[in-house]
């Protein structure tokens, strides 16, 4: 009533912002539920940034013309093969110059806000830079970025369209952003959870794909060397040394062929070593990288295939790292198993596998008997509803099924009436049998507390697998 009274009083233009609102509310509600989107702003090859650590028109880096390679898995590690690009070029960074500006003491403000943002001293930096690669990106790249305003560097996610030159560190992360000197850092949002924005001059360049963004994970060891392409002569590659600027480097050819190893069974994280030692990259479908100690099920293209360096290999993964050893066990049907001639044990059955369902391990009411009496045994008639037998002796089982011919049995009822199966007749003499032979409670007579053992399956369900 209350409600009814509001409406009437307030206007048309009222109720329509009303209902605007609750359903605003309830968008914003359905979002909260999920991961929030990640702010990004877009930084293009060429651009000079607002607030740079240093002055970009001394030459200190110099970005190319590159276009974004199509990837398969947002999340790439730093050693995968074709990754990062370089050039015949060796001073896309001059990292000597970096160092001297960092260490020359009218810039010490600087050089400590920008030690700080890669969680460094500033006695370190010359270090640091030492140990630093330049390279190209082949992809556009989400990273921390950094600015620096009034003394300090504020950081920003932001997204470095191909082409742009950094340094990376030994496990190939991004360190810093070459033509300003700005440090990086991984960024560590989700990857499909982002909105980019174009601004400050820097447009939506032509080719630009959301499905083709990366982040860069660290590679699970450091490395010796960095594998590029020359993004201008991508049949051309390059094995650089880190720490080195181009003059030491080795070329090879990309188009020599790598056959795909047979990696079923192996796990994800020996998986993707094997092929990068190959020179192929792991790839996999999902919004996350699989955990190393999940099993390889299969891989696209199949082992044996020939392809060129750096080309993906899709691996797929047991759903469950859980462990299944392979092997997959049918369960036997319920109503149609003929019964077994072996005498069950009175303890309760070994549990069934991880991923089986509960509900199949126990059978209904009228399943039929898994498994026959001994020969020979005769526990005594009941006189109105049956009992259970000792809890020493074989649970006792039903009257077999009518669809099915077992050998003679022994149970704790009377002889059942000629027109239900063609069993043979009992050994032994009871009183008359129940009025029903398809319901005889011989499930009842067993031992509350466990199954036939033959009536659960061996193993779980197949352990099902997922593309990655």
């Amino acid at each position: 009533m209350t409600i009814r009274v509001f409406l009437q009083r307030a206007g048309k233009s009222s109720i329509r912002r009303i209902a605007v609102l609750l359903v605003c509310v309830l968008a914003l509600g359905g979002c909260d539920r999920g991961t929030p989107l990640t702010l990004v702003k877009a930084v293009a090859a060429g651009v000079p940034a607002l607030d740079p650590f240093f002055d970009e028109n001394s030459g200190l880096g110099k970005d190319a013309q590159v276009a974004s390679r199509p990837v398969r898995g947002s999340l790439q590690q730093g050693d995968t093969p074709g990754l990062y690009g370089g050039s015949k070029q060796p001073t896309v960074c001059d990292v000597d110059r970096l160092e001297e500006f960092l260490t020359d003491p009218r810039n010490d403000q600087k050089a400590q806000a920008w030690a700080r943002a890669l969680t460094i001293s500033t006695d370190r930096i010359p270090n640091y830079l030492d140990r630093l690669t330049p390279v190209l990106l082949r992809h556009d790249t989400l990273v921390k970025n950094h600015d620096y305003k009034k003394g300090k560097a504020v950081p920003y996610d932001s997204l470095l369209q191909a082409g742009i030159a950094i340094l990376i560190d030994a496990q190939g992360r991004p360190a810093v952003k070459c033509s300003c000197g700005n440090p990086l850092r991984p960024f560590a949002g989700d990857t499909n959870r982002i909105s980019v924005r174009f601004e400050d001059g820097n447009q939506e360049w032509k080719g630009y794909d959301r499905s083709s963004v990366v982040a860069v994970r660290p590679a699970p060891r450091p490395l010796d060397k960095i594998a590029l392409v020359d993004v201008e002569d991508t049949e051309r590659g390059i094995n650089r040394p880190v720490g080195t600027s181009g003059a030491k480097d080795a070329t090879f050819d990309t188009r020599e062929k790598r056959a795909v190893p047979n990696l079923a069974g192996a796990t994800f994280g020996q998986s993707r070593r094997s092929l990068t030692d190959k020179g192929l990259a792991a790839g996999y479908a999902g919004d996350g990288l699989p955990p190393d100690d999940a099993r390889v099920t299969a891989t696209d293209p199949p082992a044996g295939t020939e392809l060129g360096f750096g080309q993906y290999v899709m691996l797929s993964v047991a759903g469950d790292s859980g462990s299944s050893d392979g092997s997959t066990t049918t369960p036997p049907p319920t109503t149609t198993a003929p019964p077994q001639s072996s005498t069950p044990e009175p303890s309760t059955p070994e549990p069934s596998t991880p991923g089986s369902d509960s509900g199949n391990v126990s059978p209904p009411s009228s399943a039929p008997p898994s498994s026959g009496p001994p020969p020979g045994t005769s526990p005594p008639p009941s006189s109105g509803s049956p009992s259970p037998p000792p809890s020493s002796s074989p649970p006792a089982t039903s009257s077999p099924p009518a669809v099915t011919t077992p050998p003679p049995l022994t149970t704790s009822t009377a002889p059942p009436p000629p027109v239900t199966t063609s069993a043979p007749p009992e050994t032994t003499s009871s009183a008359p049998p129940p009025p029903q032979t398809t319901s005889a409670p011989a499930t009842s007579s067993a031992p509350a507390t466990s199954e036939p053992p033959t009536s659960a399956p061996a193993s779980g369900e197949p352990t099902e697998s997922a593309t990655v």
